[in-house]
């Protein structure tokens, strides 16, 4: 049966998105300070392969071609993080103007070449020396500390940056970070306690940057800004009221946990307050009331789906292969895993907390090479949640979603027949098809921005997840738009979901 095309709204923003730390190598170029992803992945055992982004896609040397390779593409906007240490070495104090200098160029060359930034003040490389002199997150400082970075940001870039994200993905800084310990700074100490320390001072530094952006910046330089949240999406495994209250649970504790005091209420929600007591921080009369409504859009990442329920032994030693193997998959060594894992065991524990059991998949998914589900309809669903619960005035702007699927070598990524470029296509069009029937159900979308760009360092997992629309041969830093990229290409050009035989 032949494709129907479905066009998209007009003045839908089609984009792609990096981080600074998966890209720019040059980590110690430039008047550079380090962060916390330098010191974490140098230090043995964090990253797979003991590799690191010193160097990356080299994109600190590379920036004109890059940026010329996005226009060939058609992208509309581009969404880059500024690295923090770059633009002030030492988190506080003296601004580095090489720093400075290299995001003025990147800005500079994607405006003269019709792209649009979307710039992101926060994608986890914290300055080193933040989390030396008081902790990092888990101090009050940082609110000030995140503020003034963020002021000189405003400053510097307000003129031509209309669209500013505060913070990337709070549960991965805080959960991961505090809890499972696979990111950066990996502290285990008292994953009981400390996530929600380290999330209560993030939303807080999110909320007064965001008030002195609007009270001193705003009206003159006419942007927005707002923060992107990550959240899979929880399926109730059955009908059952205890399987559908699991899965809203399971929810409220990941994608609430954030959304609920910027979106929603100025809070946390009630199933949080009532599990972690005194183990919750609690926000005063005034940062709850800077905090609701301190969003000028929702930023949404998204890469996948679970069947969620009540609490069964059977079913928990059924699924425990499979999350213990999960768990030591995105780990960077086998101690790495070992100590996570024993942290959700013994004692209080985020997790822990959340008290929602993970059910089997459903037999006909299939899976990425990060061993995540493929299940595009859990994004339909995600945004009418999204629009149902909060009802964002500015809509809601997909910051994230994508794949990497396992490729043997550059000839099998660049075939348009091999199997990973097929399943990498067709999870774009899967995915990006449910948006539009989000949208046509109601759903107030305004953008999806693709992960990533080009490949780049995975964090704990290194090199090996290759996300890109663009392959990247590290060896020689050859990049080459892979097929599902230039299917990615026509969409964006054309406005309209392209049929998937486009490149065959």
């Amino acid at each position: 049966m032949e494709e129907i095309s479905r066009k998209f709204p007009d003045g839908f923003a089609w984009g792609s998105a990096t981080a600074a730390y998966q890209i720019e190598g040059a980590w110690n170029e430039g008047g550079k300070g380090p962060s916390i992803w330098d010191t974490y992945s140098h230090a043995k055992g964090n990253v797979k392969k003991g590799e690191n982004g010193d160097v990356a896609c080299d994109h600190y040397n590379r920036v004109e071609t890059d940026v010329q390779l996005m226009k060939e593409l058609g992208l509309k906007s581009y969404r880059f993080s500024i690295s923090w240490p770059r633009v002030q070495p030492a988190g506080t104090g003296e601004t580095n103007a090489e720093g400075i200098a290299f995001y003025n160029k990147l800005i500079d060359t994607l405006l003269e070449n019709g792209i649009e930034p979307l710039v992101t003040l926060y994608h986890w490389d914290l300055p080193q020396a933040l989390l030396d002199d008081f902790g990092g997150f888990l101090s009050e400082k940082i609110v000030g500390a995140f503020v003034q970075y963020a002021e000189i940001c405003f400053n510097l870039f307000g003129d031509r940056v209309k669209n500013w994200i505060t913070f990337n993905e709070p549960w991965c800084v805080c959960g991961h970070g505090y809890a499972t310990g696979l990111h950066a700074p990996g502290d285990l100490s008292d994953p009981g306690r400390k996530p929600y320390i380290a999330a209560h001072h993030l939303l807080l530094a999110h909320a007064y940057a965001v008030e002195a952006y609007r009270k001193n910046f705003q009206q003159e330089q006419k942007g927005k800004i707002g923060i992107t949240l990550n959240a899979e999406w929880w399926e109730p495994v059955s009908d059952d009221p205890r399987d559908v209250v699991a899965a809203n649970r399971a929810i409220e504790f990941s994608l609430g946990w954030f959304a609920d005091p910027v979106f929603l209420s100025g809070d946390y929600p009630d199933c949080m307050k009532k599990t972690c007591g005194d183990r919750l921080p609690r926000f005063t009369e005034e940062e709850s009331r800077l905090l609701k409504g301190s969003s000028d859009f929702f930023g949404l990442n998204h890469y996948s789906t679970h069947y969620a329920g009540r609490q069964n032994p059977c079913v928990a030693i059924q699924t425990l292969p499979h999350e213990v193997a999960l768990l030591f998959h995105s780990s960077g060594s086998y101690r790495k895993a070992f100590k996570s894992l024993f942290s959700v065991i013994v004692g209080n524990n985020y997790l822990k907390d959340i008290g929602v059991l993970t059910y089997p998949n459903d037999a006909e998914w299939t899976y990425t090479d990060m061993g995540w589900a493929v299940v595009p309809w859990g994004l339909r669903k995600l945004l009418l949640y999204i629009q149902n619960r909060y009802a964002p005035e500015g809509g809601i702007i997909i910051t994230e979603n994508g794949c990497a699927m396992k490729e043997k070598n550059r000839e099998e990524a660049l075939d348009p027949n091999s199997s990973p470029a097929l399943a990498k296509l067709k999870f774009f069009h899967g995915y990006i098809s449910e948006v539009h029937q989000a949208i046509s159900e109601g759903a107030n979308v305004k953008g999806y921005y693709a992960w990533s760009f080009m490949d780049n360092f995975e964090w704990s997992l290194g090199y090996h997840p290759r996300f890109g629309l663009v392959h990247v041969d590290y060896k020689s830093q050859e990049r080459t738009v892979r097929p599902v990229g230039k299917w990615y290409s026509k969409l964006s050009k054309e406005n309209e979901i392209p049929p998937l035989s486009f490149v065959k």
